[in-house]
C-alpha cells in the first residue's frame, strides 16, 4: 500500500465530514439551542483543518486530484479506516454534550453502524443531540464511502476499489456503467423514500422534527427514535404501519428498487429471488409470531397481535431494532420465534445487517447439492441464483463468511457472559451488535433498556462487533494477513 495514497484519500474524506457535521448547527438554530452550536462547530472545523493538512503532506495525490490506479488492499484499508475515524469524529459532539467518552464512542458506533443500541439513560439533550444520532444512522444505513464516491470527483474511478469493499452483500452487481453513476442512483432513491416517509408520519400526526429523525433511522435500518420509547412512544396504529413499510422497503435491495422505479414497475422488485424469500420469510415469521402473541401473550385483540407480530419480525430481521412493542414481556414462545430473526437479515445492497438472505439461500441450496451428490456422485450441479450460476468462488466466499460470523458471535458471547456473569446477556448481546440489531434479551438491553450498565470492556467489544458486522467481516479479516500491512510512501 502506498503511504501517499492513504493520506490523501483520509484527508479528503476527513475534509467532508467536518463539511457534514455542519448539518446540525442549522437544527440548533431552529430550535434556538445556541449552546449546542460549538458541540459541532469545533470538531467540524478541526476535521477540515486535519483534512488539509493530510491532503498536503500527502504532496503529489493533491496535485493529481484523483486516485485512478488505487490498489484492492488500498480501497479496503481506506474503507474501514473512514468508517473507523468517521465513529471516533462523530461521537466527539456527544462528548461535548455530556456524555462520558466511551459511551459517547459507543453511541457514535451504534449510530454510524445503524445498529441502533443506545447507552441513554435519559432523553434530556438538545434537538440537535437527537438529530445527529438519527443523521450518522442515515449516512451510515446507504454507506459513508457510496455517498462520497457520489459526490467527490476524486473518487470517480478509483471508487469500485472502495464502493465493493463497502456494499452490504455477497455480490458485486451494479447497474450503470460508471460506479459513481451507481452511488448517485443509490442515493437518489435514498433521499427520494427518506422524504417521502417524512411527509406520511407528519400527515399521521408526528411532529415534523420527530418525523425527520424517525425516518432517517427507517431508511438507514438504524432504529434510534427520539423518542424513549420508540416507535410505541406514538401510540399510533398508522405511525406503526408507515415505519413497518418503509422497514421493509430499507430491506429489500437498493439495486433492484432501482431497476424496478427506473421503469415505473415497482412490482417488478419481486422478479428478484432474493425478495421473495426475504418477503416470504418476513409474512411466515410474522404470522406464526403473531399467533403466539394471540395465544400465549395475552394479546387479546388479533389486529393488534398482527400489528406488532410483523412489525418486530421486520425490525429484527432488517437489524433496524425500532419497537412497536416491549418484546421482553412476551411469553417465552413469542420470544423464541421472534429470536430467530437474528439471524435472517434482509436482502444484499440493501440497509440491513445481519447474514443476509442471498447468503441463506446459497447455503441451503449448496446443502441441497450435497445431499444429491450422495444419491448421484457424477452429477454436475451448478448453484443459481435468478437462473444465474454462481461462481464458485463466491460460494466459498460465503461460506467462510457464515462461519465467521458464527465463530465471532461464540467467542464474544463468551467473554461477555463471563464480564456480565449472565449468559442470556453476553450471547443476545453478541448477535444483535455483530447482526447491527441494537435492542435485544433481556429487559436490560431491551427495548425499553440501554446498554449503560455493561461492563466497560463488554461495550469495547460491541463497538468492535458493530464495526465487523456493519463491514461484513471481510474488510476486518483480511487485514490479518501478513502480506496486507506492506507500506511504501508512494
Amino acid at each position: 500500500m502506498r503511504f501517499n495514497y492513504l493520506l490523501g484519500a483520509i484527508g479528503l474524506v476527513i475534509i467532508y465530514i467536518g463539511f457534514v457535521m455542519l448539518v446540525p448547527i442549522a437544527v440548533a438554530l431552529i430550535y434556538g439551542e445556541l449552546s449546542s452550536i460549538s458541540a459541532f462547530l469545533i470538531p467540524a472545523v478541526s476535521c477540515m483543518l486535519v483534512g488539509v493538512i493530510l491532503k498536503t503532506i500527502a504532496g503529489r495525490i493533491s496535485d493529481s486530484g484523483n486516485f485512478n490506479d488505487i490498489k484492492k488492499s488500498e480501497g479496503l484499508f481506506i474503507v474501514v479506516l473512514t468508517w473507523l475515524l468517521t465513529g471516533g469524529i462523530a461521537a466527539v459532539p456527544f462528548i461535548l454534550m455530556g456524555l462520558s467518552p466511551l459511551n459517547a464512542f459507543f453511541e457514535a458506533a451504534s449510530g454510524i453502524t445503524t445498529t441502533g443500541g443506545t447507552i441513554l439513560t435519559s432523553y434530556d439533550y438538545p434537538h440537535a443531540f437527537f438529530f445527529w444520532r438519527s443523521f450518522i444512522q442515515w449516512l451510515g444505513g446507504m454507506g459513508i464511502i457510496v455517498l462520497f464516491i457520489a459526490i467527490l470527483p476524486q473518487f470517480a474511478v478509483a471508487g469500485r476499489q472502495m464502493f465493493f469493499a463497502e456494499a452490504p452483500g455477497p455480490t458485486e452487481d451494479k447497474f450503470t456503467p460508471r460506479i459513481r453513476n451507481t452511488a448517485s442512483a443509490l442515493w437518489k432513491i435514498y433521499v427520494a423514500f427518506t422524504l417521502f416517509e417524512t411527509a406520511l408520519l407528519i400527515w399521521a400526526g408526528m411532529h415534523p422534527f420527530d418525523a425527520m429523525c424517525n425516518s432517517l433511522s427507517t431508511l438507514s435500518a438504524g432504529g434510534f427514535s427520539p423518542n424513549p420509547e420508540s416507535t410505541m412512544g406514538y401510540s399510533s396504529n398508522i405511525i406503526t404501519l408507515i415505519i413497518m413499510a418503509f422497514i421493509f422497503i430499507s430491506g429489500v435491495s437498493f439495486n433492484v428498487q432501482y431497476m424496478a422505479l427506473s421503469k415505473l414497475k415497482p412490482w417488478n422488485i419481486f422478479k428478484s429471488e432474493e425478495v421473495r424469500v426475504y418477503t416470504g420469510v418476513f409474512l411466515a415469521l410474522g404470522g406464526l409470531v403473531a399467533a403466539s402473541l394471540y395465544f400465549t401473550s395475552g394479546f387479546s385483540d388479533i389486529k393488534e397481535a398482527l400489528l406488532h407480530g410483523y412489525y418486530q419480525v421486520i425490525s429484527v430481521m432488517t437489524s433496524t431494532g425500532s419497537s412497536s412493542s416491549d418484546y421482553t414481556s412476551w411469553s417465552f414462545t413469542s420470544q423464541l420465534l421472534l429470536g430467530l430473526a437474528f439471524f435472517v437479515g434482509g436482502c444484499a445492497s440493501s440497509a440491513s445487517g445481519g447474514i443476509k438472505i442471498t447468503r441463506w439461500c446459497l447455503v441451503f441450496k449448496v446443502m441441497k447439492a450435497e445431499l444429491q451428490k450422495i444419491l448421484h456422485p457424477n452429477a454436475v450441479i451448478n448453484i443459481k441464483m435468478d437462473n444465474n450460476i454462481v461462481p464458485k468462488d463466491v460460494i466459498t466466499q460465503i461460506i467462510v463468511f457464515v462461519m465467521f460470523y458464527f465463530l465471532i458471535i461464540l467467542v464474544s458471547a463468551i467473554v461477555l457472559s463471563i464480564l456480565e456473569q449472565d449468559l442470556l446477556l453476553g450471547f443476545a448481546s453478541a448477535v444483535s451488535s455483530i447482526g447491527n440489531v441494537g435492542p435485544a434479551y433481556p429487559e436490560l438491553i431491551g427495548p425499553l433498556g440501554s446498554f449503560d450498565a455493561m461492563h466497560p470492556v463488554s461495550k469495547v467489544i460491541l463497538i468492535f462487533n458493530m464495526y465487523i458486522g456493519r463491514l461484513e467481516l471481510i474488510p476486518f479479516l483480511v487485514m490479518f494477513q501478513r502480506d496486507f500491512w506492506s507500506f511504501k510512501k508512494a
